[in-house]
């Protein structure tokens, strides 16, 4: 249903409860007052009724009815009209979730309509029709409101950002490989945050500077430093989360660096043992080979060759074998290779 509330207010107090938006228009007309009219994804022909009504900007309607818009406040004449980025924190998939609300407010009436399930609009006006007094200032209290609201209900998202970036923490020094995808996603969400919170406090600061042009009531006034400065509280933490997910990227980076070195050294490590090890195998494959070679000479059984015929011929073979096998392991000790 497009209309999710629909009242007619006066000196605080809802005077009428209109079933369309014909009878709306009417019943202001009757009772004065300012109508407050709650909408849903409107159709086009809805929106168009509601501008003809209270002389919208087409502009603006353009920016209604196309959506996709940036937080911004602008005016036209004495309709101010607003653009909120709500967001909303879904635990199950650790998401941020973002909605859009455009806010029309001028004389004699209040026109919300929003493009996602957040923010809870009927709270606000709960709110608001428990404070007589503060709703009883006109349609400026609902867009204070407002605000306020979609500003508290980042509260909660600032809360599920904290406890992922504590989980980032956590994976970065367990050797997660899925740390990395989630810095970024994470720092996307974040920068998305930043977007739909820092331009709130130009606009609210917009209004402010609009207090005395626009006699705007004290007690309002009060109302929108309080929100700015529980903006400003929010930004500061976008901006340290986004500070935190840099360093986090950073770390993460070092860390695999330093594993990166720490899997080198042990490679290398591994090949200078390996090295040491051909070494000695290398060292005592050439000290059996000499004698091996000697040996292999003297036995191939021909009958004319040096040394078969004296005596000392043999223990003379023996101690050339034992001389080059000790030669070669001296070399070869002095040299670190045994």
């Amino acid at each position: 249903m497009p209309i999710i509330d629909n009242a007619v207010y006066r000196d605080g107090q809802r005077v009428a409860t209109p079933a369309s938006l014909e009878e709306t228009f009417e019943t202001r007309e009757r009772h004065g007052g300012f109508a407050w009219i709650g909408l849903y994804r409107p159709t086009d022909a809805e929106l168009d009724a509601v501008a003809a009504e209270f002389g919208l900007h087409h502009l603006a309607v353009e920016d209604a009815r196309k959506g996709h818009q940036r937080p911004k406040l602008e005016r036209y004449g004495q309709t101010l009209f607003a653009v909120l980025r709500p967001a909303r924190y879904l635990d199950d998939v650790e998401e941020v979730e973002f909605g859009e609300l455009h806010v029309f407010v001028g004389p004699g009436f209040a026109v919300t309509i929003r493009h996602a399930e957040s923010p809870d609009l009927a709270r606000v006006r709960r709110r608001l029709e428990g404070a007589p007094e503060l709703l009883a200032r006109g349609p400026e209290a609902v867009l204070y409101a407002v605000i306020d609201e979609v500003v508290d209900e980042y509260a909660p998202v600032v809360a599920g950002l904290e406890n992922d970036i504590d989980e980032i923490e956590q994976q970065l020094f367990d050797g997660d490989p899925a740390v990395t995808r989630r810095i970024y996603d994470l720092a996307a969400e974040v920068m998305d945050f930043q977007r739909a919170t820092k331009p709130i406090g130009g606009m609210l600061q917009a209004l402010e500077r609009g207090f005395e042009k626009y006699d705007v009531d004290l007690e309002l006034q009060r109302y929108l430093r309080d929100a700015d400065d529980h903006v400003l509280r929010i930004v500061d933490r976008g901006e340290s989360f986004r500070q935190l997910l840099q360093n986090a990227l950073a770390v993460h980076s070092t860390l695999v660096t330093q594993r990166q070195n720490d899997e080198m050294q042990r490679l290398t490590e591994t090949s200078l043992r390996q090295s040491e090890e051909v070494k000695r195998i290398s060292s005592w494959a050439a000290i059996i080979f000499a004698p091996t070679l000697i040996a292999s000479v003297y036995g191939m059984n021909f009958r004319y060759m040096p040394e078969l015929d004296e005596p000392l011929g043999y223990p003379l073979t023996l101690l050339a074998m034992v001389a080059f096998a000790v030669a070669l392991y001296a070399i070869f000790k002095r040299r670190n290779w045994m």
